[in-house]
């Protein structure tokens, strides 16, 4: 038998220091370096948990979360102006809210189509039984060339008196009348054949949505609520005789 087989596997032929071998691993990887192997530092340095990041490298890490925060900093600046632009928008609210307008759809058409009146043609007949509303109605329509204003206090038996003039072509109603309201007295004047084709503008300090509304459906031909605005009303007369919807408030 040979001697030699029975050597140790640790030794070698040539005497030489015994070598630890390492097994190939089944994934084909090369086994250390003996040195590295035999080394006790090698493995304690690879061994480190990731925790134990060395302070440099978490100084420099601190760079990059500033800079983050950096950036996000004008996000937020630059959504400022949009609070500040909607200041004016609550300025205006703090203010009196305008009367709401009439939708077109709720004023009605013309009853009847008109031959449009010039106002220095034009005869007027206005039922007022305030005295100073009368004086105010009748100088705004002596400025616009209306030669002719004619006046009753009341509702009752205005048929009755517009028979006794020659023309007649708008009448201006007031709506709260002693003996008859301006409702009653206009259902008289669409009852009569002489004046039913005759323009009728309620002219009321019951100015509401919901007067206007009834006016309409009563058939007057406008509407105008008091106080009258001097500087508005000769267009709205004008508008009026011209045959045009006048529905206002105010």
């Amino acid at each position: 038998m040979n001697n030699d087989s029975q050597k140790p596997a640790s030794q070698p032929p040539d005497g030489g220091s015994p070598v630890t071998r390492t097994p190939t691993g089944s994934n084909g990887t090369k086994p250390l370096d003996a040195k590295a192997a035999s080394s006790p530092a090698a493995p304690r340095e690879e061994a480190k948990p990731a925790s134990e990041t060395p302070q440099p490298a978490r100084e420099a890490a601190k760079p990059v979360t500033e800079t983050a925060s950096a950036e996000a900093r004008p996000a937020n600046v630059e959504a400022k102006p949009a609070s500040v632009e909607a200041k004016p928008a609550s300025e205006r609210r703090d203010e009196a809210p305008a009367p709401p307008p009439v939708e077109a759809s709720t004023v009605p058409a013309p009853r009847r189509p008109i031959k449009p009146i010039d106002p220095t043609e034009a005869h007027v007949l206005v039922v007022e039984d305030n005295v100073r509303n009368f004086v105010l109605i009748a100088r705004l329509l002596a400025y616009m060339g209306v030669p002719r204003c004619e006046w009753k206090t009341s509702g009752w038996q205005v048929v009755e008196f517009a028979d006794t003039l020659p023309r007649i072509d708008l009448i201006l109603m007031d709506i709260r009348l002693p003996y008859e309201d301006g409702f009653q007295a206009l259902e008289k004047v669409r009852a009569s054949e002489r004046f039913k084709d005759t323009l009728v503008v309620a002219v009321t300090a019951e100015a509401s949505v919901e007067q206007m509304k009834r006016a309409q459906e009563c058939g007057f031909d406008g509407f105008l609520g008091k106080p009258l605005d001097p500087d508005r009303f000769p267009d709205q007369i004008r508008r009026v005789l011209k045959g045009e919807p006048v529905w206002e408030i105010h």
